[in-house]
C-alpha cells in the first residue's frame, strides 16, 4: 500500500486502529461492529488577476461507529483520534443501540459477501509539488487565459491536491483500506461587451498528475468557452431536438442511477420501481460498471459495507438488468446486494460513432445545452425541469449562444427517446459519458 507520509498514517496504521476499535465495541458489549477511519491531507490555491486570493490546507481526521446489539444498531462519528474519545464514542453508539427499535433487516455483509482478497489498485500517484509552485502555476494558467482576448477578466485560476486513505473493518473479519489521490488544476473566466456580461470555466482533473491536460489547454479552453457565450439571446418556446453536452449529460445518467438505486426503490419513490427486466433505454444502449480501472476516479476494491465489486450490467439492449444495490436495501427488496453500497464505480454508457460535431449535423435543428441550474428533478414522478443556456443549432451548425430558458420531460421519455451517444467521452468524473442526443424535449422561454 503507498505510505501517506504527509498524513502521519499508513494504510497498515489504519488497519490496526479499524482493529482496535471492534475489539472495544466488542468489549463493550456489542454483538458485531463496522468502522470506517479516514485520512486525508492536501490544499488549493486560488489566484485571481495576478494576486494570491486564496491558501488553504487541510488535514482531517473522521472515523465512523457503527455498533449493533442483535437488531438494533447505534451510530457514533467523531474527528478526534485520541483513545479516549474513540473509547467514549464507542460508549455513546452502545447507548444509542440499546434503546433503538429493531430493524430485521440491519446488520453487516454476509461473510461471503466480504471483499477478503480485494485486488490492489492504481489509485494512488502523490503530486510534489509546492504552494509556491502551485502558485506559479494557477498564475501562468490564468495569465495565458487572459492573453486570448482583452475582453477578458478573471475570476480566478486554482490548483488543488490531496491524498486520502480510507479503511473500513467490521467483525465478520475484514478490514481493508485503500490510498486514492485527487488532483486538480481549474480556470474561470468572466468576459464583456457593453453591457453583456458572461462567465465559463475550465478543468483537468485526474488521481495521476501526469494525466493532467496542460495548462495551456486550460486556459484556452476556459476563454474559448467564455467569449462563445456572448451575445446570448433568449428562445421562444418550443419543441426541440436536444443534445447535452457530455459534461453535462453525466447528469442524465445520475438521475438514472438514484432511480434504480435501493434506496429510491424500498421507499417506492422512483419512476423506475418495477422495472426490472423491462426497456427503459433504445435497444442500441447498453450501460455498465467497471470498479477495477487503473487511475479512474471511480474505481474501488469493495463497497462502503466491505462487500466485493464487481463488474455489473445495468442496462443491457435497452433492458434493465440490475439495481444498484448495498446490503440493507438488498435484504429490504429481498435480492442480493450488487456491491453498490455508496454508489456506482465507473459507469459506462455505450456510445456511437459520432462526436459532438457529428451529432450536431444528426440533430439538424435544435438545442445544445452545455450548462444546466437548479435542481427540478423528481425521481418519484420522473418529472425533469431545470434552467439551462446553450446554443440554437440549425443545420447542423452553431448559430448563437441562448440564455435563460428551460428545458422540460419526462425522465422515462427521454430515456426511452436517447437517440445516440456521442464518442467524446469526459472521463473526468465516476460517470463516464459522451454528448448525448434527445429526440425532443420542451423548451419553455419568451
Amino acid at each position: 500500500m503507498t505510505k501517506l507520509v504527509q498524513v502521519g498514517f499508513e494504510a497498515s496504521d489504519l488497519k490496526n486502529m479499524v482493529a482496535d476499535i471492534l475489539e472495544e465495541a466488542k468489549r463493550q458489549g456489542a454483538t458485531s461492529a463496522e468502522v470506517d477511519v479516514s485520512v486525508n491531507k492536501g490544499f488549493n490555491v486560488t489566484v485571481r488577476k495576478g494576486d494570491v486570493e486564496t491558501v488553504e490546507y487541510n488535514q482531517d481526521k473522521a472515523i465512523g461507529i457503527d455498533v449493533f446489539f442483535g437488531k438494533r444498531s447505534g451510530s457514533a462519528s467523531i474527528t478526534d483520534v485520541r483513545p479516549e474519545a474513540i473509547k467514549a464514542a464507542v460508549k455513546a453508539a452502545c447507548n444509542i443501540a440499546r434503546f433503538t427499535d429493531e430493524d430485521e433487516y440491519a446488520g453487516l455483509a454476509e461473510k461471503e459477501l466480504l471483499a477478503f482478497n480485494y485486488p490492489t489498485l492504481e489509485l494512488a500517484f502523490p503530486w510534489s509539488v509546492t504552494v509556491e509552485e502551485a502558485i506559479a502555476l494557477a498564475k501562468q494558467c490564468e495569465a495565458e487565459a487572459l492573453a486570448q482576448d482583452k475582453r477578458l477578466t478573471s475570476e480566478g485560476a486554482s490548483i488543488s491536491t490531496g491524498q486520502v486513505c480510507h479503511a473500513y473493518g467490521n467483525s465478520n473479519g475484514f478490514i481493508g483500506a485503500v490510498p486514492v489521490t485527487r488532483h486538480e488544476i481549474s480556470c474561470v473566466m468572466i468576459a464583456k461587451k457593453g453591457e453583456d456580461m458572461q462567465r465559463d470555466h475550465s478543468y483537468t482533473v485526474s488521481c495521476d498528475p501526469g494525466l493532467l491536460e496542460s495548462l495551456s489547454t486550460v486556459a484556452h479552453e476556459a476563454a474559448h468557452r467564455t467569449l462563445k457565450r456572448l451575445g446570448a439571446r433568449r428562445l421562444t418556446t418550443r419543441r426541440v431536438p436536444v443534445i447535452f453536452a457530455a459534461e453535462e449529460a453525466r447528469s442524465l445518467l445520475g438521475h438514472f442511477v438514484s432511480a434504480i438505486s435501493g434506496g429510491s426503490l424500498y421507499r417506492k419513490s422512483s419512476f423506475l420501481l418495477d422495472h426490472l427486466d423491462k426497456q427503459v433505454f433504445p435497444s442500441h444502449i447498453s450501460m455498465d460498471e467497471r470498479p477495477f480501472l487503473a487511475k479512474a476516479l471511480g474505481s474501488s476494491p469493495y463497497d462502503d459495507d466491505g462487500v466485493a465489486t464487481r463488474p455489473n450490467v445495468f442496462i443491457a439492449d435497452g433492458i434493465l438488468k440490475s439495481y444498484v444495490l448495498g446490503v440493507y436495501s438488498a435484504r429490504k427488496l429481498g435480492m442480493k446486494s450488487t456491491g453498490n453500497s455508496g454508489g456506482v464505480h465507473n459507469l459506462f454508457i455505450k456510445t456511437g460513432n459520432n462526436n459532438l460535431s457529428g451529432l450536431l449535423k444528426k440533430m439538424g435543428t435544435g438545442l445544445l445545452v452545455t450548462e444546466l441550474m437548479g435542481q427540478g428533478v423528481n425521481i418519484i414522478t420522473g418529472d425533469y425541469s431545470r434552467g439551462c443556456s446553450g446554443f440554437w443549432v440549425e443545420n447542423g451548425e452553431i448559430q448563437y449562444p441562448v440564455e435563460e430558458i428551460t428545458i422540460a420531460g419526462n425522465l422515462r421519455d427521454m430515456y426511452l427517446h436517447l437517440v445516440e451517444v456521442g464518442n467524446d467521452v469526459d472521463k473526468r468524473g465516476n460517470i463516464q459519458t459522451g454528448s448525448i442526443l434527445l429526440d425532443h424535449m420542451t423548451i419553455a422561454g419568451d
